[in-house]
């Protein structure tokens, strides 16, 4: 396996203006593989679909299940793995760079930030507009 700054280094050479990135969103180890498997050059975890395999809601997964998370997925494939980080936790002690720190240890490419916070989404709804029914 490729080491974790080999694949940040491979991931940026990727960004390249006018050549888009496919990046699917594997849930899972067994997802992972078989995407790697069919060709993608990298692969990007998916918040919402890991939080659904844990039986959790998006946004409800604690930083240790993330990274450990993304730790199985990175050992398990060779390709660069760019993390959904939601908001990187930073109200968790260490706050964001914490969160960077343990990402890129648990062998992260890359990882992106969210200005979503859920403990103030309904705040911010206009309240020309009625709050949505869940699907």
């Amino acid at each position: 396996m490729p080491s974790q700054p080999d694949t940040a280094r491979r991931f940026l050479e990727f960004h390249v203006p006018g050549s888009p990135l496919l990046m699917p969103n594997p849930w899972d180890v067994g997802s992972a593989r078989l995407l790697e498997a069919c060709g993608f050059e990298a692969l990007a975890t998916t918040s919402a679909g890991f939080a659904w395999s844990l039986g959790k809601l998006d946004q409800h997964v604690t930083r240790d299940e993330l990274v450990a998370h993304v730790a199985e997925l990175a050992s398990a494939i060779s390709v660069p793995l760019n993390v959904d980080s939601e908001r990187c936790y930073p109200d968790d002690p260490g706050g964001v760079a914490e969160t960077v720190e343990l990402l890129a240890g648990a062998g992260a490419a890359g990882f992106s930030l969210e200005d979503y916070d859920r403990r103030t989404r309904a705040t911010t709804t206009p309240a020309s507009q009625p709050p949505r029914s869940p699907p």
